[in-house]
């Protein structure tokens, strides 16, 4: 009688095993399938973002670099070709330091968005 109930109850043990490990399983794998739906989705949102154009007079890809100007007292970006707009701004040359100006003066070179706009934020008021 013994043995008949601890074979029952081993084999209870066995499927109470079993059942937390398919629990698990499924969990596990539902949880991995939304972080990557997540992660899918936040790499979209980065690429949407990143192959945005910026507008004023003329137009800026990605790979653009940028030229600062001095226009009648005032910095100006210009795209890579020197000649199209990209932003006008209120920054006057006379504020900024003597070797801003003087780079401006020559067409300061920008290499990208994140430089270009650290620049503008350092010298407006």
């Amino acid at each position: 009688m013994r043995n008949k109930y601890g074979i029952g109850f081993l084999s209870i043990v066995l499927i109470l095993a079993l059942a937390v490990t398919f629990a698990c399983q499924y969990s596990y794998r539902a949880a991995r399938q939304k972080m990557e739906a997540r992660l899918l989705a936040a790499e979209e949102v980065k690429k949407a973002q990143a192959e945005e154009t910026v507008t004023a007079d003329g137009h800026a890809l990605k790979e653009d670099c940028y030229y600062l100007k001095n226009v009648n007292g005032y910095v100006v970006v210009f795209l890579s070709d020197k000649k199209t707009a990209y932003e006008y701004t209120d920054i006057l040359c006379e504020e900024l330091p003597e070797s801003v100006r003087e780079e401006i003066a020559n067409g300061k070179y920008i290499e990208n968005q994140e430089e270009l706009y650290g620049f503008l934020e350092n010298y407006s008021s």
